[in-house]
């Protein structure tokens, strides 16, 4: 079982060495680098996740293996948020992201006045896909060739989900 908690300077190499896989950041949209350094690590623990949204690392035993996130709308968009989340290679296909992303959502939704979580996610991400849908998302829409990402280009699936 997995926990989610604040980030601590403890979980910055954990997060440059995890975050640094190729397999990890090609479905990532480009605000996350590749490749990820020590310095981006740190810049994430000690502003980043604070100023873009709610951000929590996805603990196991203390270790931090992932990030889950959530970023928030504004003005027409207010109650409209955006989550998206990543996990540690070595623990893929274990149920941690399912479990991360249902916590997530979880405490969004009785937390915040959000009214639509929405999960865009690139063509090929089909583990991707089956989380949200785990999850209770469901597709929405689809975006033709709306990512060029790594010289191609990617249809982009957006999955959502609404408050109960």
């Amino acid at each position: 079982m997995i926990g989610l908690r604040d980030f601590v300077d403890s979980d910055i190499d954990s997060i440059a060495n995890h975050a640094n896989k190729i397999n990890v950041s090609r479905y990532m949209a480009s605000r996350m680098p590749y490749p990820y350094t020590k310095d981006d690590a740190t810049w994430w623990v000690e502003t980043g996740s604070k100023e873009q949204g709610l951000n929590y690392a996805i603990d196991l035993g203390g270790k931090c293996i992932g990030v889950v996130g959530v970023r928030f709308g504004d003005l027409e968009q207010q109650y409209s948020a955006e989550i998206g989340y990543w996990i540690a290679e070595d623990h893929w296909g274990k149920g941690i992201g399912t479990e991360a992303v249902s916590k997530m959502t979880d405490y969004i939704f009785s937390e915040t006045k959000t009214a639509r979580l929405s999960a865009p996610v690139y063509s090929p991400n089909k583990a991707s896909m089956r989380v949200l849908e785990k999850c209770g998302y469901t597709l929405e829409a689809i975006h033709r060739k709306a990512v060029f990402k790594s010289d191609e280009f990617l249809d982009e699936h957006v999955f959502v989900k609404f408050r109960p």
